[in-house]
């Protein structure tokens, strides 16, 4: 394995059993098909203090398989960051397909625009500096967005993400996907609260809290995927 580039680009991300494991997988299928401005904007958000918030490689190429899939055009994004999953989106999905990207925090997200720019996907793009409920609202005020999108990714504050999922519920379209990060949160969900280190406490009840209300959710199908730092993948049935 190029030891270089895993000291500049893993984020210890994984959760499998080794992280000799988890890079076997990057090295093997992940990086090889990357291309190669994610490549680049992956390099970059190496060097940033918050790294760790960065969309895991797996889990993004599963998320650009998903867009394939269902053919996604209008896509939606709370949580942005420097915008690995933004670029990967907006690689993924056709010329005139849009995605509206919203965050509270347009300074992580300049870090990655050049590299947006220079891979010419900046135009299918509409960022939004704005907390992310009152765009949903907003957008839902047209009764043209109800059902008017195909896929949602979702990595943002984890208090409000069942707000985002009954909205989300209303702006994807039966057959869309929405897509959920950090539902693993760190492999905590599966520990007891006192074996849980204090800082992440309050993510892992949010999590499981999400977690119980999706997996009883019955207008979504689930696939909790462990993949990252868990992805749950929710196909909207009705």
């Amino acid at each position: 394995m190029d030891t270089g580039k895993k000291e500049s680009t893993s984020f210890s991300k994984g959760l499998l059993q080794s992280e000799e494991l988890y890079q076997y997988i990057l090295e093997t299928s992940v990086y090889p098909r990357e291309p190669e401005p994610l490549k680049e904007l992956r390099d970059v958000t190496a060097t940033h203090p918050r790294a760790v918030m960065a969309t895991a490689p797996d889990a993004g190429q599963l998320i650009a398989m998903l867009l394939k899939l269902i053919n996604a055009k209008r896509t939606i994004e709370v949580g942005v960051f420097t915008g690995y999953s933004l670029l990967l989106t907006a690689l993924t999905i056709p010329e005139d397909g849009k995605i509206v990207a919203i965050d509270l925090n347009r300074e992580a997200y300049e870090i990655g625009l050049p590299v947006i720019r220079r891979a010419g996907v900046e135009k299918k793009i509409d960022f939004i500096e704005s907390e992310a409920l009152p765009v949903l609202d907003q957008l839902l005020e047209d009764p043209g967005n109800e059902n008017g999108f195909d896929f949602a990714f979702i990595d943002a504050d984890k208090i409000n993400y069942w707000n985002y999922h009954e909205r989300l519920m209303k702006l994807v379209k039966v057959g869309g996907i929405v897509v959920y990060d950090n539902t693993l949160w760190g492999g905590t969900v599966a520990m007891p609260e006192g074996c849980t280190p204090e800082r992440m406490r309050e993510g892992r009840q949010r999590s499981l809290q999400l977690n119980g209300l999706l997996a009883a959710d019955p207008r979504v199908q689930i696939s909790l995927a462990p993949l990252g730092d868990g992805i749950t993948i929710c196909r909207r049935l009705h």
